[in-house]
């Protein structure tokens, strides 16, 4: 009994330790981390089912955005996202497919790749409020907003730019990635009770 507190006592020094290191002002650090999510989301960008009735693929990267809010925080999550964006913008190969350019970022997909930034900003916000925003349900429930928030500006920029109805943009943009994504809000969470402190209260 002595030792499973002890053991638990350590993880959490860890978690408290690993929070604290990652919304550290150092700038260099911040940097550093939020470099390695834009590859880690690049990476899982590769990772694509493309469908054969709409422009959208299912593909891994929102997993990147989710933890790389969680994980960061606000700034440096958002500041990932970012990075993400303007390296594919100027050339580098990691949007879905391999694609990269500013024609990629003004085709149908192009509003998701703007959400990434706001839905990362917000999740991180949200989880940095309190350890209560770190539990295993409000994260879920944070994720899905910010999922929510991908998939306003996604479908969004699919009626606008596509000339969709709302229901069109909806059926094409969002209802074909639900089941996917709830994957990848558990799979995200999950890493948040790993890493996060006060994630299993």
């Amino acid at each position: 009994m002595l030792l499973r507190t002890l053991m638990q006592n350590q993880v959490a020094a860890l978690r408290q330790g690993y929070f604290e290191w990652s919304r550290t002002d150092d700038w260099v650090r911040g940097l550093s981390l939020a470099c390695l999510f834009a590859v880690a989301t690049g990476l899982l960008a590769q990772v694509r089912v493309v469908l054969p009735f709409t422009p959208v693929p299912i593909t891994g990267q929102t997993l990147g955005v989710l933890l790389a809010g969680s994980l960061l925080g606000a700034r440096f999550g958002a500041l990932s996202m970012g990075i993400y964006l303007a390296l594919g913008l100027v050339g580098v190969p990691w949007f879905a497919g391999g694609d990269s350019g500013l024609l990629y970022l003004v085709g149908p997909t192009g509003g998701y790749l703007a959400g990434f930034i706001v839905a990362a900003w917000f999740l991180g916000k949200a989880t940095d409020r309190s350890a209560s925003m770190r539990s295993p349900v409000a994260q879920v429930a944070l994720m899905g907003a910010g999922m929510v928030i991908i998939y306003t500006f996604g479908a969004g920029w699919l009626m606008v730019g596509s000339h969709l109805s709302l229901g069109l943009a909806l059926g094409l943009g969002v209802v074909p990635f639900l089941i996917g994504d709830v994957l990848k809000i558990l799979l995200a969470a999950s890493t948040g009770m790993l890493l996060l402190p006060g994630a299993r209260k």
